[in-house]
C-alpha cells in the first residue's frame, strides 16, 4: 500500500531513523537523540564514589546531590505545604500540585492529575502491567523503586543509618519515616479534625472515616471496602486461601494476626491482662468476654 502511495513504509522510516541516532562506542541504536544522549552517559567513568554506599556517579555535582539522601538535608521548601525536598528541581514538579489543573484523567476511571508520569503509574492499576521483574526471584513489580526495595531483600544492604539509635535502613525514605520517632514529627494534618500523621498513606486512609469513601471493590460480592488490605483479606473467604501456617501443628489460617493469636497456645504466652484481677489471656476476645463477669454485662 505504502508503494502504491509513493510513501516509505513506517518500519522503514523506524530504521532510518534508528541509524541517525546511533551509538558510537557500542553501535546501539535509539529512535531519537534523547534516548541516545541518555545511553551516552552510561559510557562516562563514574570517578566519584559515594563513601556511604559505594554508588558512583560521572560529576561531583552528581554526588553532592547523592549525599543529600543520607545526611537528611532538605534545603528546598514548598511555600504552601511546608514540604521540604532535597533537590530543587523535585520541588518544581511537586509545585504543580499547587498551582496547575490537573490537566491529566484516566479514562477508566476518571481520577484526575497533575503530572503525566503521574497518570501513567496510575493507569497500571487498571492494567495489571509489572514491567520490572526481579533476577534472582522473578517476582514482578509496577514500579522500579518497588523493585530496587525488594532487592534489598537478596542482598540484604542496608547504607542508611539512624544517627540517634545507629539503626541500619535499606532505603533513604525508611531512615527518614524512623527519624520521626525521634522526633516525634507528624507532619501530615487532617484538615478536619487536626490529627496529625508521621506518614502520608496513613493520613489517606484516616480521611477515609471522614468522606466514607470506600474504593477497593469485590469482583465477586460487589461489597466495598476502604483499605487495599481488608479487600485482600476478604477475597480470601471467597477463594479459601490460607498462606499463614503455624510451624507447630502445621494449621492454616487466613488472617496473619489469627495464626498470631493460635501461636498463644503453643507458646502458653498470655500477653493480654486483665486490669482488674489480672487474670491474663491469649486473646484479646477472651479477654473481652472475661471483663463481663466484672461488669456484669450481657452479651
Amino acid at each position: 500500500m505504502y508503494e502504491q502511495l509513493g510513501e516509505e513504509s513506517p518500519s522503514l522510516m523506524d530504521t532510518r531513523e534508528e541509524e541517525r541516532h546511533q551509538c558510537s562506542l557500542c553501535l546501539q541504536r535509539f529512535l531519537n537523540r534523547s534516548a541516545l544522549v541518555k545511553h551516552l552517559k552510561t559510557h562516562v567513568e563514574k570517578k566519584h564514589q559515594c563513601s556511604k554506599c559505594v554508588k558512583a556517579f560521572p560529576r561531583i555535582h552528581d554526588l553532592k546531590k547523592h549525599l543529600k539522601i543520607h545526611t537528611g538535608e532538605k534545603p528546598h521548601h514548598c511555600s504552601v505545604c511546608l514540604k521540604d525536598f532535597s533537590v530543587k528541581s523535585h520541588l518544581v514538579t511537586h509545585m504543580k500540585i499547587h498551582i496547575e489543573e490537573k490537566a491529566y484523567q484516566c479514562s477508566e476511571c476518571l481520577k484526575e492529575f497533575t503530572l503525566k508520569s503521574h497518570l501513567i503509574r496510575h493507569k497500571k492499576t487498571h492494567t495489571g502491567e509489572k514491567p520490572y521483574q526481579c533476577s534472582v526471584c522473578s517476582k514482578v513489580f509496577t514500579e522500579k523503586y518497588h523493585l530496587t526495595i525488594h532487592m534489598i531483600n537478596h542482598t540484604g544492604e542496608k547504607p542508611y543509618q539512624c544517627s540517634v539509635c545507629l539503626k541500619d535502613f535499606p532505603v533513604s525514605f525508611s531512615l527518614i519515616r524512623h527519624m520521626r520517632i525521634h522526633t516525634g514529627e507528624k507532619p501530615y494534618k487532617c484538615s478536619e479534625c487536626l490529627i496529625g500523621f508521621t506518614l502520608k498513606a496513613h493520613l489517606v486512609r484516616h480521611m477515609r472515616i471522614h468522606s466514607g469513601e470506600k474504593p477497593y471493590h469485590c469482583s465477586v460480592c460487589l461489597k466495598d471496602f476502604a483499605l487495599k488490605p481488608t479487600l485482600i483479606t476478604h477475597m480470601r473467604t471467597h477463594t479459601g486461601e490460607k498462606p499463614y501456617q503455624c510451624s507447630v501443628c502445621l494449621k492454616k489460617f487466613s488472617v496473619k494476626f489469627y495464626l498470631k493469636s493460635h501461636m498463644s497456645f503453643h507458646t502458653g504466652e498470655r500477653p493480654y491482662k486483665c486490669p482488674v484481677c489480672l487474670k491474663g489471656f491469649s486473646c484479646n476476645s477472651s479477654l473481652k468476654k472475661h471483663l463481663r463477669i466484672h461488669t456484669r454485662e450481657k452479651p
